[in-house]
Parts: C-alpha cells; sequence; structure tokens
C-alpha cells in the first residue's frame, strides 16, 4: 500500500482515479479548493462518488473521511502554503500526483491571474513540499496544449514547444520546466503527463462532450468552431485512470520524464458531434463560427514511450465512449 496525495480530487480525472487508487488498495489524501470555475455541485457531487459528504467538504481545512473507501479529503487552496505544508507533515507521501490547476484555454483569456496563482504559485508550493519531505515520486498533469498550433503530427514530447498560444499552455509548459529544475537539483523524480481531450462520466461541463450533450438535449444550438474544421484526440477517462495507474505501479530510473497520455487516433469533431447525435437520438442544431482565440486545429498524441515503458493500453471505442457519457448525463439530469 502506498500513501497518495491527489491535488484537484473533486476534479473529472481526479475523482476516478482516486476511486481506482483506493480499491488498488493505496491510501489516498484528496486535496481541492473546490472553487467556482464551473458548478459546484458537480465536484460535490464527484466527492459524493468517493463517500465523503458535502457538508463536511465544504469547511476549508477540515478532515473529511470517506464512509467508503480509503480515502480523506481536505478542501484548501494550493497556494496556501502553510497548511499544504502541515498535510505534508502529517502524512508520509510516496507518490504526489498534481491534478489541480486553472483549467481552460478560452478562460485563460479573460481571468489571466487565476492562472497564475493556480498553475505557478501552487505548483511551486507542491514542488517545496516535495523537497521538504523527501517524496520521491511526483507525478503532474501538463497538457496537450503545450504544442500550441504544431502541424507536425502526431505530437511528440521530443517537439519544440516554445509558441503556446495560450496563457494556459504556457502555464503547463513553465510547471515542466520547473519541474526539471528540481529534479536536476534535488533527485525528485517527475512525471509530466500531456493529458489529450479527456471526457467521459462525471466530465467538466466546460468541455465538448458535456457541451454538445448538454445543448442538443436542452433544444439549444452546439457552436462549432472554426466551421467544424477541427480534430482531436478524445481519450476515455477509462484510458488515462489505467495509464496513470501504471505509472504509479512502476520503478523507473528516469529523474525526469514526460509523456503523452492520450487515445492517438483523432476524430474530427463532426465525426464527434454524430456519435453524439446517434447516442441522444437527437439531430444538433450548429451553430457554425469562426476559430476562437487560443485554441488550436488539431490535437494527435504520440504515445509510443508510455506504450514500450509502461505498457499503456489506449482502446476505448469513441462510441462507447460517448454513450457512456450520454447515459450519465441523462441519469445525473434525469433526463
Amino acid at each position: 500500500m502506498k500513501t497518495i496525495l491527489i491535488t484537484g480530487a473533486a476534479g473529472f480525472i481526479g475523482m476516478h482515479l482516486s476511486k481506482i487508487l483506493c480499491k488498488k488498495g493505496h491510501h489516498v489524501i484528496g486535496y481541492d479548493n473546490i472553487n467556482d470555475y464551473y458548478d459546484v455541485n458537480l465536484k460535490y457531487g464527484r466527492l459524493n462518488e468517493l463517500g465523503v459528504e458535502r457538508t463536511s467538504a465544504e469547511v476549508f481545512h477540515q478532515e473529511c473521511k470517506s464512509s467508503t473507501l480509503n480515502f480523506t479529503f481536505y478542501r484548501a487552496n494550493l497556494e496556501d502554503l502553510d497548511f499544504l505544508s502541515k498535510i505534508f507533515e502529517k502524512y508520509n507521501f510516496d507518490i504526489v500526483i498534481n491534478l489541480a490547476a486553472q483549467a481552460g484555454v478560452r478562460y485563460s483569456i479573460e481571468n489571466p491571474h487565476a492562472y497564475g496563482q493556480s498553475n505557478l504559485v501552487g505548483f511551486l508550493n507542491i514542488l517545496e513540499c516535495c523537497r521538504q519531505h523527501k517524496v520521491s515520486k511526483l507525478m503532474y498533469a501538463s497538457s496537450s496544449s503545450v504544442y500550441g498550433n504544431s502541424i507536425d503530427v502526431p505530437f511528440s514530447t521530443s517537439q519544440n514547444v516554445d509558441h503556446p498560444i495560450s496563457l494556459y499552455a504556457a502555464t503547463k509548459k513553465a510547471n515542466e520546466l520547473m519541474a526539471h529544475s528540481y529534479s536536476h537539483l534535488y533527485k525528485i523524480q517527475t512525471i509530466g503527463l500531456r493529458f489529450f481531450t479527456v471526457y467521459g462520466p462525471w466530465g467538466r461541463p466546460d468541455m465538448a462532450m458535456f457541451l454538445f450533450t448538454d445543448a442538443i438535449c436542452n433544444n439549444r444550438p452546439i457552436k462549432v468552431f472554426n466551421h467544424g474544421d477541427l480534430s482531436r484526440d478524445f481519450t476515455y477517462i477509462d484510458d488515462i485512470v489505467q495509464g496513470i495507474t501504471k505509472l504509479v505501479n512502476k520503478e523507473s530510473n528516469h529523474l525526469y520524464q514526460l509523456y503523452n497520455i492520450g487515445n492517438s487516433k483523432p476524430v474530427q469533431l463532426m465525426d464527434f458531434i454524430q456519435e453524439v447525435e446517434r447516442s441522444t437520438g437527437i439531430k444538433a442544431q450548429l451553430e457554425m463560427l469562426p476559430m476562437q482565440a487560443g485554441d488550436v486545429n488539431q490535437t494527435w498524441a504520440d504515445v509510443d514511450d508510455l506504450i514500450s515503458e509502461y505498457d499503456y493500453q489506449p482502446n476505448y471505442p469513441v462510441a462507447e465512449g460517448v454513450s457512456n457519457f450520454v447515459q450519465w448525463y441523462k441519469a445525473y439530469y434525469n433526463k
């Protein structure tokens, strides 16, 4: 059994990962500030899936023990170094998995300071706590957005990523550089994961899967940017969690690692919308719009390193993944 800190535990990936790692016998400490970037009811719903009641989770700095899993939750900000340090002192973490961040490419244009605090100051605090408390392995969320508008596909971690086209992407690139310096200086193993368009039940309301389903089910038009001429490496949540779990379980001799974690099978946006139509049984109304600032034309992950080194096997079909999400959405919202 390992004692594992997961920041962003009330988030989409964080909740699913926490549940799986607990079921595999680990003790998971969850940490999340439950900000209102999107509907907090969804975040408390995820925590409820982990056996944590909302009434206790709402209170900052309160220890909340799960009624069903070996999971303990704290509501707190990563920027709060004093409290974060106390959590590191209380638990002798074997692994830290930092999934907490201010998310959203488009929102970073509207509210840039939130990204500096959470994604830069917060991540620096994680690095410092790992250094001071001798944590041997830090895994952290990066993003496919670091590739910008690269036309060199599939995207490989060996590519130059010095030209981000959003502040969100710039903060994720900065995280990779900060991690590298701590690996070099303090011999902390750091593993950065560049996520590619993760979707599935309990997914974020600002992501395409949720936006499309919600619009179709509520008789609203879908906003289709760049007039539909986009493709994304849509990756089902089970494939993501499977990959991270393999990284948790297997030791590596490399101090600093970067991996793409995606499906490696890009899907045209219009084809993805058709899958949503099939699963809902409703024809979508399409509002064709130009490209949004900070957005990219395509994403496509080269995951060969993760396959060869960790036996990563992304194989969840998009049709099945979309169907699973739609079923969850209809049940959750009583549609």
